[in-house]
């Protein structure tokens, strides 16, 4: 049963994001103390400013002791400077830190994800969220402490002392902070949905700019230049939309909120001045109270404008942790290990397998013993790759039974199960590496004279020897720089370099010509002995001499026996033949 995911609270992410922060309780202290370092010394320049005005100013005995309290009131400012470069130093490594955690997090949730996950997800959104969103988590960290904190203890702090300085006054100098937090809590609330819509609209026009770059060559081949460019343009406008219908709330919100904090200010003239006048407050210390104030209102102005930030990093943060909370795919981290050695003997006992609802394989029973090729033949979406995807659990089968020696693929780890496999898909896929950081995903081990003798195996030595720098030759994006053919080379050297002792073969002779798809028949067919085999393929020449061949038709196996056989009984496998399902040029051996 998948995990049900409560929906979060309105604080729900932000309070994630900040459990990150315990892992780290020295900076934690170090940035706290900072703080409180940094409140106190605010005190010092208010108090300075009313014990001059009341009691050096008017006392000329005194005036000697003025220089202490103007060197006392620098000293204040020097203390407070300090200590927030200080807190600044600290907060950006502690921020970096748990930054990086949460970006690592989330890169090892995503690797742990099912394919069924990523089949309903766009490349550009994903990579959105990872690389945008996690920034935006990062202001809620950076603004979050950093001013959020300094501003909640100066608050309190300041608050306090102005009513121990006046009670009266200072009740009229903060009446206007409950409706700032009423006011607050309206943007909050109404803000939320704004905030998440405009992450939202990013994302899609990340996903389009993605597909677009990945696909120039398609759009240039069609001349879509200008259609795409009006589709980029509406994905576009939709996100300058959703930024004005945020950036109205916050027009509103600010000057709101700065109307209200002017009006304590004016209180405080009012009231405060009032009793100067009456003689119930000094001049020193109706002085002492603006300066306060001014310090008091401040940190509120830094808190409201945190308001906004907080929710832009939390509608990032309900994107992440969408993903962090999605569900792994089975035995991603556990699971027990395949025993070793690994004979090959696998089997399909019954196995059915639905995508999204769509049925896609029908009890399927398929017997490949240790050191057989299987062969793999039908029409197209008969459902010959699923049955590779099964096999390597990319999907889950829906009903039925999968065993490697005898061993259900359902218990074991994904790592032990994958480990023991080499997978050469139809459409070569290549990292923007050099040729060495491709072939050593196979094996990290591999040594120099590995690397050249898998290559020479799978008739790739010669293109590579002609490369500028050789295994040191970066190859592009998916491989842009190497021909459909050099591409589907190395990704089967690849797979020699492994050495697995289960073959998955989906295609792996499409992209080359006769000449290289016979030099490389030959290597899979010294790659092939005495491991087990399935191969996928169209060319007669491929699987003809398999051990046996399965024959698909609508995710359901029709027939099984060898080339010979299934000519002789004139069924489904003839009929692809005459129909030249498999290569037109050897057509002559499909005659039973």
């Amino acid at each position: 049963m998948p995990r049900v995911i409560d929906p979060p609270t309105p604080m729900h992410s932000i309070l994630r994001v900040f459990s990150y922060l315990r892992h780290y309780p020295g900076l934690a202290a170090a940035q706290l103390a900072c703080a409180v370092g940094m409140t106190l010394s605010v005190f010092i320049f208010p108090n300075a400013t009313g014990h001059v005005i009341d009691e050096i100013i008017p006392q000329p005995a005194r005036h000697g002791d003025f220089g202490f309290w103007v060197a006392l009131a620098l000293a204040g400012f020097l203390a407070r400077d300090g200590l927030n470069s200080l807190r600044i130093f600290i907060n950006n490594a502690f921020e970096q830190k748990v930054i990086y955690d949460i970006r690592s997090d989330l890169y090892a949730k995503i690797q742990r994800l099912p394919l069924r996950w990523f089949d309903n997800r766009r490349t550009g959104d994903v990579m959105t969220r990872v690389v945008e969103d996690v920034t935006n988590m990062e202001r809620v960290l950076i603004d979050g402490i950093e001013q959020g904190l300094v501003a909640v203890l100066q608050v309190l702090g300041i608050g306090v002392f102005l009513f121990i300085l006046n009670p009266s006054v200072a009740m009229w100098a903060t009446l206007p902070v409950p409706l700032l937090a009423v006011g607050a809590w309206i943007y909050s609330t109404c803000g939320r949905d704004r905030y998440r819509n405009q992450r939202e609209a990013a994302s899609d026009l990340n996903a389009l700019l993605h597909d677009n770059i990945s696909g120039v060559r398609q759009i240039k081949a069609y001349a879509a230049e200008e259609l795409e460019h009006d589709r980029f343009n509406r994905h576009s406008d939709r996100l300058r939309q959703a930024t004005l219908r945020m950036m109205r709330w916050w027009a509103l919100y600010s000057p709101g909120m700065s109307f209200l904090r002017m009006t304590g200010y004016v209180l405080v003239l009012a009231f405060g001045g009032g009793a100067v006048m009456r003689g119930e407050l000094t001049l020193g210390d109706f002085t002492r109270f603006l300066l306060f104030l001014s310090l008091f209102y401040e940190p509120v102005d830094r808190l409201n404008q945190l308001n906004q930030m907080l929710l832009s990093g939390r509608a990032a943060a309900d994107r992440v942790f969408e993903i962090l909370d999605a569900g792994d795919e089975p035995n991603a981290t556990t699971g027990e290990a395949l025993p070793r050695p690994v004979k090959g003997h696998v089997r399909f006992e019954r196995v059915s397998f639905s995508y999204q609802d769509q049925p896609t394989l029908h009890e399927v029973g398929i017997d490949a013993r240790p050191g057989e090729t299987i062969a793999l033949v039908g029409p197209t979406g008969a459902g010959k790759t699923t049955v590779l995807s099964l096999l390597a659990r990319f999907y889950e089968a829906t009903s039925g039974s999968i065993t490697i020696d005898g061993v259900p693929v359902r218990s074991l780890s994904k790592a032990s199960l994958r480990g023991c496999m080499a997978y050469v898909t139809q459409e070569a896929f290549l990292f923007n590496g050099t040729v060495r950081e491709n072939l050593l995903l196979a094996r990290r081990d591999a040594g120099e004279r590995e690397l050249w003798d898998a290559l020479t195996a799978a008739h790739a030595e010669p293109f590579v020897r002609a490369l500028p720098k050789q295994l040191d030759t970066r190859v592009g994006e998916r491989g842009v720089k190497l021909s459909g053919g050099e591409k589907q080379r190395l990704s089967i050297a690849r797979a020699l370099l492994k050495n697995a002792p289960i073959l998955l073969l989906d295609e792996a002779t499409a992209s080359v010509d006769s000449e290289t798809e016979r030099l490389i028949q030959d290597a899979l067919d010294r790659l092939m002995r005495d491991r087990t085999a399935f191969v996928i393929a169209h060319r007669l020449s491929t699987i003809r001499n398999a051990d046996r061949i399965y024959v698909l038709d609508r995710g359901r196996v029709v027939e099984e026996g060898t080339h010979d056989d299934l000519l002789a009984r004139g069924g489904k496998y003839a009929e692809l033949c005459r129909k030249s399902f498999l290569a037109a040029e050897e057509s002559a051996g499909c005659q039973a």
